[in-house]
């Protein structure tokens, strides 16, 4: 049989539908490897003993002729900044040991609801007192990147084959890149924000939001399709149609690109830009219309998304129990409401004559420990406009880091995103898996 561990969620939940394969078998693979990459320092909460006892009824369930749904039996993990029943909530805070979460959030419960098995909770951000320093797997002393850290290792290590993550100005896209993995941010107000720890405060902050991560892109639409929707909780969710990427007819769309911002230096690594130029040609061959250009007010966006993310937030649900000093005034703060609504304005103006942006995700492949502050320059800016964005592999540096590309679409159209993600990986290869620990690649 092939190797259990190098399957799309897709494929493995053919094989137990099919019964070619039982989720206690897929899940044991998966236990084996997740051990095995201990030292990726990945996943910190795993709960294994319990994942066999659900893959167990799974095939139980199978047995009686019983599907749960389009996960039914496959393992996945999930960030811990996301509520999982029974499993530490600790959210990357000292202050939160010993604390266990009472109920799934929406995106798990809907997974697990799917017949999706939880393997564990993964890292948050790439080194912290909370989980240690988290590896990547394409090079030692390389970082994952932030802060959806250990599901992208794990998975592009092929340690789990689906996770969720979560997104405010690139962690589910940085990560994804650093470790060659697919990534969906999805349009804010698709996925209930329910269960996310810290708390989501959609009124004050719309831009993080919870989406998926895979080694396949086929994968991001299926957990998209089953995470997506009103929970009756959180009332910044909108019942907006989810179109299935399949349909969406790549040869006639329309994209622009760049991989320069208005007064900033050029790419640090001269082969991220090599492989945006193979991305867009790639993208001309099959028949799109591309050019050249990049949306108005690009070089304001970090110094927005810095000082207003600096402001406090609430640690509790119920109360207002900010986590810090404010740092800015109410009048700094509708300045900024401002600004942000105002260079959403213009991005939104500019899509009206394009169907997709294509962009780089970081400035260079997977930086070294320590210097990966600061790396979303070309992913905060469509946190800021809401739209839905996704990430693929589609190539690499000369000394073999993954590199990505940034697929942003308009509002609601994560279909148009994922069918051009889709479309880059099956011309680029997509996913490769990483090189061995003792080879002279893992050590470079």
């Amino acid at each position: 049989m092939t190797n259990l561990t190098s399957l799309s969620a897709s494929q493995l939940a053919r094989l137990v539908t099919e019964k070619r394969a039982s989720s206690l078998e897929i899940v044991d693979a998966y236990i084996e490897r997740a051990q095995q990459l201990q030292d990726l320092n990945a996943l910190p909460f795993p709960c294994f003993d319990r994942a066999r006892r659900e893959a167990q009824e799974r095939d139980a369930q199978l047995a009686r002729g019983e599907r749960l749904g389009p996960l039914h039996g496959v393992p996945l993990t999930v960030k811990d900044w996301l509520e999982v029943e029974g499993l530490p909530c600790r959210a990357g805070d000292e202050a939160r040991r010993g604390m266990v979460c009472q109920q799934d959030a929406t995106a798990v419960a809907r997974l697990r609801a799917a017949g999706g098995v939880v393997l564990g909770k993964t890292a948050v951000l790439p080194d912290t007192a909370v989980y240690g320093r988290v590896a990547n797997p394409y090079g030692e002393g390389r970082s994952p990147g932030g802060s959806s850290s250990g599901e992208a290792a794990l998975i592009a290590a092929g340690g789990s084959p689906l996770g969720l993550g979560s997104d405010s100005g690139g962690s589910i896209r940085q990560p994804a890149a650093f470790c060659g993995v697919a990534g969906l941010k999805p349009t804010s107000g698709r996925v209930p924000p329910t269960g996310h720890l810290p708390r989501i405060n959609p009124l004050a902050d719309s831009r993080t939001v919870i989406g998926p991560l895979a080694r396949r892109v086929e994968d991001l639409a299926l957990a998209l399709h089953l995470i997506a929707g009103e929970d009756g909780w959180d009332a910044s969710v909108v019942p907006a149609p989810l179109s299935d990427y399949r349909e969406v007819r790549v040869p006639v769309l329309r994209a622009a690109f760049f991989d320069r911002l208005p007064g900033a230096e050029g790419l640090d690594d001269a082969d991220a830009s090599c492989v945006l130029g193979e991305a867009v040609t790639a993208l001309k061959h099959l028949g799109v219309e591309v050019r050249e250009a990049a949306p108005p007010g690009l070089d304001a966006t970090m110094a927005l998304t810095r000082e207003y993310w600096a402001r406090p937030e609430s640690s509790s649900w119920e109360l207002w129990e900010p986590d810090g000093a404010s740092t800015l005034s109410a009048d700094q703060v509708e300045r900024h409401l401002f600004e942000w609504d105002r260079f959403r304005r213009g991005v939104l103006g500019f899509m009206r004559g394009v169907d997709v942006i294509l962009t780089p995700v970081t400035r260079s492949g997977a930086v070294k420990h320590g210097d990966d502050e600061g790396g979303i320059d070309f992913t905060a800016p469509f946190s800021l406009t809401g739209q839905p964005a996704a990430v693929v592999r589609c190539g690499k540096t000369a000394d073999r880091r993954p590199l990505g590309v940034q697929v942003v679409a308009r509002m609601w159209r994560e279909d148009v995103a994922l069918a051009v993600a889709h479309a880059l990986e099956e011309a680029l290869g997509g996913h490769r898996s990483p090189p061995s620990r003792e080879t002279a690649d893992w050590k470079a």
